[in-house]
């Protein structure tokens, strides 16, 4: 195990998975690297990972730390751009733009930490690894949740979630030339914690304005349905009876579940054909898609889930268990 005597002859990779709100986590994993006085020379990531990931290549986890700990929903809901009924139900122009108003205008390769986010080419299914170009053009393809977020167009192809095939981008940071991968995955305890369920209250609103005790149950609130419900057409009007009251699991529940049993799967593949030299797994799985202001208990059990395994790693390595 890698720390501060010993980094120096193996350079340190850091894989950051896709979460979405969980994501916060990796700022608490990175915070406990740092104390641990373990250098990190490469950083991947997919979807959040990517984000959270730029942040930390561009030196800037501080001020997405405090960006982090600050957002409440009505920034949040703020961000989303419905655009019923487009490739995805959020554009993403906002978040776009929020992120070109806290990066300049970068490419990768002038990036301090050699980086890359993973995203998935939409008519092949192949994994693209984008490791030149437009920072924040990466970012925002490889955060594309497929339903969710429409798909970028970037060099002629159209670009989605890099959870669809490398939830946890190990394979990318050995790539970028790291000896040593630490690997951060935020869907291990997912399955079961976040099932949709059938709703047996009926809309008793003549309005069809959602609960907010409903909404809680799939971590979207009051501001996102009232979005939905200025949205007028024949069409919408069932799109509006399908999400906010059928007593069966309404669109989000259907995507989030799916993308998170997909991702389960995906990664416990990925982990056992290219494991990591070190896994770390912050138990967040009762943490919903959009509880992206949950940031305070995210990073703190990233930190916690860190130290744990550095701990248990080192443990192992005075056995001669692991490499030193």
């Amino acid at each position: 195990m890698p720390d501060g005597k010993s980094v120096s002859s193996q350079k340190v990779g850091l894989a950051l998975g896709s979460g979405s709100a969980r994501g916060w986590a990796h700022i608490g994993v990175i915070r406990a690297l740092a104390d641990a006085g373990i250098e990190v020379s490469y950083v991947a990531g997919t979807s959040i990972g990517a984000l959270v990931g730029a942040g930390f290549a561009l030196d800037k986890t501080d001020v997405l730390e405090d960006f982090a700990r600050h957002l409440d929903w009505k920034q949040i809901v703020s961000f989303l751009d419905v655009t019923f009924p487009r490739s995805g139900l959020i554009d993403g122009e906002k978040v776009t733009d929020f992120f070109r108003s806290h990066m300049r205008k970068m490419k990768i390769e002038e990036l301090p930490l050699p980086y890359c986010a993973v995203a998935t080419d939409l008519a092949t299914g192949n994994e693209v690894v984008l490791c030149k170009g437009d920072l924040v053009e990466a970012i925002r393809a490889s955060i594309s949740i497929p339903g969710i977020f429409t798909p970028v167009k970037l060099n002629n192809a159209f670009l989605v979630d890099g959870g669809l095939v490398n939830p946890v981008p190990v394979s990318a940071a050995r790539n970028l030339g790291a000896d040593y991968v630490i690997a951060v995955d935020l869907s291990h305890d997912l399955v079961d914690k976040g099932r949709p369920s059938a709703s047996a209250t009926k809309d008793s609103s003549p309005k069809g304005e959602v609960d907010k005790s409903q909404l809680a149950k799939w971590g979207i609130n009051q501001d996102l349905a009232d979005k939905i419900n200025q949205l007028s057409s024949p069409a919408l009007s069932h799109v509006r009876r399908w999400l906010l009251r059928e007593p069966t699991p309404n669109i989000f529940e259907v995507l989030t579940a799916s993308i998170n049993i997909m991702e389960s799967q995906i990664t416990a593949i990925k982990l056992k054909t290219d494991p990591p030299d070190l896994l770390i797994q912050p138990k967040l799985g009762h943490l919903r898609f959009m509880e992206f202001h949950k940031a305070d208990e995210a990073i703190a059990e990233g930190y916690r889930a860190t130290m744990r395994q550095l701990k248990q790693s080192r443990k192992g390595a005075a056995k001669g268990e692991l490499p030193s």
